[in-house]
This record gives structure tokens, sequence and C-alpha cells, in this order.
């Protein structure tokens, strides 16, 4: 006789949470190839990076034009996010310092930055001192050192003498029509958050009301009309001078990043509607199969064009604000489609960013060529790209797990340990094994310290179209549906186990006559180090019906490639009467060129094989 599971399962096609918190959340750990990812991209960018360096630039106040001022603020963030998962006693000694440096360099009159007096307010001044501010506030959450809020307060006053009513005009100041200088809107709102100063609210709501004045971004009425980020303020595909052009992806998302903190306070309906409105319009116009996005730092219309080589194609910048943007709709409106598109990106464009051998940082990911270390910027041994990456690997232990007061959401499944205190008194203990995405099987065990009822929700990416779930071996009978949160109620006990299936099928993607793998969250790509032919030749790939691609692990890799398949092919080359029918081998996108070396090549989207025959199977 089958046992009955005691257990309400709910199935959420389009949303989890709204607004959930995770203060409930103890302690993570993440282990697999995304733990340890992470614990190298701390190791590589954050614990060895040169303060003194990034610090030097404030001393001297000369500058005009350049945005060294930014990297301090990065590099702080992604530190302060590291700590707050490793409890490293080093790293917290290290931020210590790097706040202690930064704040010998506060002029009295509250200034932190690397302008000249004459200069200030320029080009990329006051986004230099967003992330000042920024970079502040989040030592001043992991240590509660006031020294960090004052100096805050001080920054922020002195510039609110030289911008507002009357004054400055913020939207006039700086690059992409004021974006670079009015996304410093985030960190104002943090401080308001902080202090309950309203003087601080107030000079949010007028930054926001400079984005409506005629010539300037229109972040919000050009949301709310529905117009495509990459045809906003120059006819597209028209160039535009660069530095006025609004399209910026980077300075554009940080600014809506901002506008939903201000949102969370006023609650004003129009704010998340222009927020949720140029996401949709990001995801369905700009995100590519890799999840990244922008040519030249730009929107350009990029998932229609994708099968054409782009230049400075992928900025990691623009990776990790796409990232950040869709965590923050996540925790709003607890939409499922945000959490996959943070899957698909760190899988891939992500990964791809950083270099399997040291975890140097790539400035620009393209689909096809090689890969290479980003440039040096101003006149330092950083750039833009290698101080942001941190914060995004560092982003997905809190990504990784939510909960709120009487329930625990899995958004990122990887082998990892957990501890919940729900309703303030239920100390729950969660432990997953697993090689997703090596493998589709997901095994989760709970132990709760004592017997209670809660609800466990686990994310059902919208690819997976074949589900399946195990409660202690008892099997779920209703259908998983793709694309929501699968919730499970019941009074949990100590070592409960819940196997979770995904569909894992490899799947062929079809667009501009051009082909593309993927597998669940990652995508497939071919590398010249497999010298299994031409990476450029036009092909084609079996295939069934609906697409699906039978695929065959690899074991003989590459050292430093994670993941690889076979699959049988078939070239456009013959050899007199014989027809090229082979193999082919593909590796994981992240792993694709990731040794660095111009000789080498890799390749996403294939040039299909037109074919006239019909062959009796599906090619």
């Amino acid at each position: 006789m089958r046992k009955i599971i005691m257990m309400l399962v709910c199935v959420l096609p389009f949303q989890g949470i709204s607004q959930i918190k995770n203060t409930q959340l103890k302690q993570v750990e993440l282990h697999g190839h995304i733990g340890t990812r992470i614990d190298e991209c701390i190791k590589m960018n954050v614990m060895s990076q040169d303060i003194d360096h990034l610090i030097e630039p404030f001393k001297h106040k000369t500058e005009t034009e350049r945005w060294q001022s930014e990297f301090w603020g990065k590099w702080m963030l992604g530190a302060c996010q590291s700590y707050r998962y490793t409890k490293n006693p080093v790293l917290l000694k290290k931020i210590s310092y790097a706040v202690d440096e930064l704040l010998k360099t506060q002029l009295p009159n509250g200034y932190i930055g690397n302008y000249s007096e004459e200069a200030q307010l320029a080009q990329w001044d006051v986004w230099g001192r967003k992330y000042c501010l920024l970079g502040l506030q989040a030592y001043y959450d992991i240590t509660g050192d006031e020294k960090a809020l004052t100096a805050c307060r001080k920054l922020a006053d002195h510039l609110m003498k030289q911008i507002g009513p009357g004054s400055t005009d913020i939207a006039k100041i700086g690059n992409y029509k004021g974006m670079a200088a009015s996304s410093i809107l985030e960190p104002v709102m943090y401080l308001y958050n902080r202090t309950s100063d309203s003087r601080y609210l107030n000079f949010a709501k007028y930054i926001v009301a400079q984005w409506e004045k005629p010539d300037a971004a229109n972040l919000i009425s050009k949301a709310i009309a529905g117009e495509p980020v990459a045809k906003r303020f120059w006819p597209f595909p028209k160039a535009s001078h660069w530095a006025l052009g609004g399209h910026k992806s980077y300075e554009m998302m940080s600014c809506y990043v901002g506008l939903l903190e201000l949102y969370k306070i006023t609650k004003n309906p129009t704010y998340l509607s222009a927020v949720v409105a140029t996401a949709n319009d990001i995801m369905t116009n700009e995100i590519n199969i890799v999840g990244g996005a922008s040519s030249t730092e730009c929107w350009f219309e990029g998932a229609k064009n994708q099968t054409t080589p782009s230049f400075l194609s992928m900025e990691t910048c623009v990776t990790f604000t796409w990232m950040q943007l869709c965590d923050r709709l996540l925790q709003i409106t607890g939409e499922v489609k945000y959490a996959d598109q943070i899957e698909k990106t760190t899988y891939n464009a992500l990964q791809a960013a950083a270099r399997a051998e040291n975890m140097m940082i790539a400035s620009y990911v393209p689909l096809e060529g090689f890969r290479r270390d980003g440039e040096r910027q101003c006149g330092m041994d950083i750039n833009c790209c290698k101080a942001n990456a941190p914060r995004a690997f560092a982003m997905l232990p809190d990504f990784a797990f939510r909960a709120s007061e009487n329930k625990i959401v899995m958004n990122l499944y990887t082998s990892s340990n957990a501890q919940f205190i729900l309703n303030n008194k239920k100390k729950v203990g969660l432990t997953v094994e697993t090689s997703y995405p090596v493998s589709d099987k997901v095994n989760i065990t709970l132990n709760p310290e004592q017997e209670s009822v809660f609800t466990l929700s686990l994310r059902i990416p919208e690819w997976s179209k074949q589900n399946s779930l195990l409660v202690n071996g008892e099997e779920l009978r209703e259908a998983i549906l793709p694309g929501g949160y699968l919730e499970v109620t019941r009074k949990w006990k100590k070592g409960d186990v819940v196997v979770l299936s995904l569909d894992l099928r490899g799947k062929m993607v079809v667009l501009n006559n051009h082909m593309a793998i993927v597998r669940g969250p990652v995508v497939l790509a071919r590398d010249t180090r497999f010298k299994d032919g031409f990476v450029d030749e036009t092909i084609a790939i079996e295939h069934d019906k609906d697409n699906y691609v039978p695929l065959v692990a690899l074991t003989d890799k590459p050292s430093s490639v994670w993941m690889a398949f076979s699959v049988n092919a078939l070239t456009s080359i013959y050899n007199g009467d014989k027809e090229s029918f082979r193999k082919i081998n593909l590796c994981d996108f992240g792993s694709a060129g990731n040794g660095w070396d111009e000789h080498e090549r890799y390749k996403v989207w294939l040039t299909r094989t037109i074919e006239t025959a019909d062959r009796g199977t599906w090619w």
C-alpha cells in the first residue's frame, strides 16, 4: 500500500514570495563548481587587492575627466559582501584599513573624490562619489562603525550644496544624459534608510524629477510608454556621440536600481512599473543566449543581432548590473523569471568572464573568438570590470537561499549547507548534495531542530519541461509546471529528504539560420581545443521534432573544461559520395576559450546547413 505524504503542495507558475527578506538565513556555504569559483574570486580578486593603489588618486585631487574614484567603492562592495559570506577576520582587517585610509582624504567640506575643485561635478566625479557612498555604507552595515556613516552624511551634504533646486541640475552633468551622475540615487536612499533624515529623501525625489525634464533621460516616461531601451534618445542604429547617448546599458540600469529603492519607501506604482517595463524589454530584446548584453557598452537590440559578432560585446559591468537589477526585482515581485535570468547569466556570461587559471577578469566576453584580460584604465592597474566582477560572485550566496517567517526558498541549486531560524525560534539546517547542472538531480536534506510545519519553495526554471519530486522516497503526483515555485508545506522532521529532478536534455535553439545548443541553464560552444574540425564550418546537428539533441558526456576533455559533450553532426563538406557524418564536441560556454589563447577559438552560434532532401530523420 502506497504511503501517503502528509503535505500541501502548491505550484505557483509566475511568482514566489513578494518582498521576501533574508533575515532568517543565518549561515550559508556554497560548494561545488559555483562555490569553488566564489572562493577563488575572493582569494584572487578581493584578498589580493593593493588598497594603497586604490587610495592614491584620492590624495592628489587633480583629475578632470577620468573615473579612478569608482575602483575603491566597487572593491569595497565586493569585499564587504565577501566578508558577510566568509566572516574572514583577515579580510575584515583589510576592509577596515581601506576605510581608514579613504577617510584620511576627506576634505573638511565633506568632499571625497579625485577631482580638482574646478572640475568637480564634471564627467565621472559624482559617479565616483556614488561608489564612495555605497562602499562606506556597506562597511557601516557590517561593523556599525559610526565614523563611516558620519563621513557619508558629510559627503552627501556637500553634494547637496552643489546640486539641487536653484543650483546645478544633476540631469545635465556628467555623462549619458545625466544617468551616470543621477545614479547616486541608490546610496542617497540607503542614507535615508539609515538616518531617517528627510533631506535625503527629498534629494532622491529631486533627482527623479530631473529625469523627466526636456532633453533629460526620461527614464520613467519612456519606460511607461514602452519605448525600447535601444531606441531611446537616438534613432537606432544611427551612431550617436557615445558620451551623450542615452542608451548606455550599465549607467541606465544603475539608475533603475536606485528607483527601486525609492519605490520601496514611497510605494509609487509608477516607479515599479517603469523598472518592470524596462527589465522586460531588456530581457526580450537585449539579453542574449548566455545571459549577457551590450555592444560598445550600449543597448543595440542584441537579442536579434547576437548571431553577428559585435564590437566590445557583453561588458562584464553590464553582466553584473543586470544580475543586480534582476535580484532587486525578484525581492520585490517574487517573479521566478528574474531568478531564471540570474541563473543563466551566472552559469554562462559570468563564468566566462573569469579566467580558469587565475580568475583574471575579461572586460568583454564575445560569443565567438577568444578572450583576454581587461585593459588597465585611468593609469591604474585595474579596470571597471575587474572591480565589479567580485560583486557578482559575492551576491550568489545570498541569492541561493531566501527565507521569510515560515518559508525557505531555493533559487540556486549547488552543493551547499545553510542554517535558518524561522519565526525567530525554529532552527532549521539544510544540506544540498548535487552536481547540478552536470546531473539533473538535487538532493536536499532538512534537519529542523524540532518537528515543525513550514514551507520549502523550490524554483522550477522556465526551460525545465519534465520535472519530478520525491519526499522521503514518495513521488509527488501533481504536475510540476515550469516557470514558478513549487511549494511543499508539511511537518518536517530531522533527516527528511527531498529529491528534485530537472530537465537537462540538450536542446537546439535556432536564430537567423544559426543554431546553438543549450543544456538546462548552460549554453554549449565549439572549441578548437577539441581538435574535431573547423569551428566555423556549416553544419547540421541531430535533433528530434521538438529540437531536443542527444548529447553524450565526455570524460576525455581539457583539464580546465567543466563539462563537455559529443553530438552527431553532418557537415556541408562531401568526400566523393560519402557524406561527412561524424561527432563533434561541445563544452560549457564558461569553459570555452578559458585558456585565453588568441590562437584558440570558440563559437556558440553555428551556421546551419540548408537541407533540400528528406533524410528520414531530423537534421
